[in-house]
């Protein structure tokens, strides 16, 4: 059998839905270990990051059972929704290469504004700052942040934003959080590519006369 058969076809889609599924567990691990282990309390990023797992995970199970049945309605389905997700993480991932200074701060900004007293705490305690960026026009939300800031840093007098640590790494972190996405896009568009191949192929051992 060729490389471009029915058999191989279903290998390779069946080979990647499980490293599909692989990778959901290992969020949804992560995300366990993270809370476990008290590095992270704020139930919607430890929710956020465990739906992405199962979601993950319940796709590559759709794709996985069709692969191996060679079901035409999961598989259709399958495709489609992998297509989606391709374009939605190309875009987020394109935007991360192309994010500049003044917006990461923007992004910064609206994250802080969004994030539990007790995870912005639990931030300044383990990166040792105090409050997001002291500017003008968050001054006093600035100064609201220092006021219930736990970080060591505080009692010595000389304590950084942790905006300003963060924009310090930010660049080098949206580089490579851009580059992982466009990496996995392009294994999620070779994952649709490989189901319209192989819906549309011919089981050898069915029917010969049944058409797909």
């Amino acid at each position: 059998m060729v490389c471009g058969g029915f058999t191989c076809s279903k290998n390779a889609l069946c080979s990647l839905n499980v490293v599909y599924m692989l990778v959901g567990l290992l969020l949804i691990g992560v995300a366990a270990w993270g809370k476990g282990f008290g590095l992270v309390s704020s139930i919607h990023i430890i929710g956020g990051v465990i739906a992405v797992g199962v979601f993950l995970l319940l796709i590559a199970i759709v794709g996985l059972i069709g692969a191996m049945h060679h079901h035409q309605v999961m598989l259709f389905f399958y495709m489609v929704i992998l297509f989606i997700v391709f374009l939605f993480q190309f875009g987020v991932s394109c935007s991360c290469l192309a994010m500049n200074r003044g917006q990461q701060e923007a992004l910064l900004n609206s994250t802080w504004g969004m994030l539990e007293n007790k995870t912005k705490t639990d931030l300044e305690s383990q990166l040792n700052c105090c409050g997001l960026l002291n500017v003008t026009d968050s001054r006093k939300k600035f100064e609201e942040d220092w006021q219930n800031c736990p970080a060591l840093c505080k009692k010595s007098g000389v304590c950084y934003s942790c905006g300003v640590m963060m924009l310090n790494h930010a660049t080098e972190a949206l580089k490579i959080l851009g580059g992982v996405g466009l990496f996995f896009s392009f294994t999620e568009i070779l994952g649709v590519w490989l189901a319209v191949r192989y819906r549309n192929q011919k089981d050898p051992r069915a029917n010969p006369s049944a058409f797909l």
